[in-house]
């Protein structure tokens, strides 16, 4: 590693960032597989409003990109429009 001061924060910066950027794609991933494992409709659009909100936030963190969340968004509410 350098020896430089701020290449060392640099590293530290990161890593702490690395990690809570994990933390909250975790999440949104947990989120989308309740959504999609959900038996009924109504359960369904419960967890997708739950999925929504944690995802919008998470873009408002600049962890993912506002295109990759309205993706996942659109899929998902396709996926609760076709439960019965």
């Amino acid at each position: 590693m350098s020896k430089n001061l701020s290449v060392q924060k640099r590293v530290r910066q990161a890593e702490k960032a690395r990690l809570r950027n994990k933390h909250y794609k975790s999440l949104m991933k947990t989120m989308v597989k309740k959504v999609r494992a959900a038996n009924t409709k109504d359960e369904a659009e419960t967890l997708f409003r739950e999925a929504v909100s944690i995802i919008d936030s998470i873009v408002g963190k600049g962890i993912i990109h506002k295109n990759n969340a309205a993706n996942k968004k659109s899929k998902l509410a396709a996926h609760v429009a076709k439960l019965a």
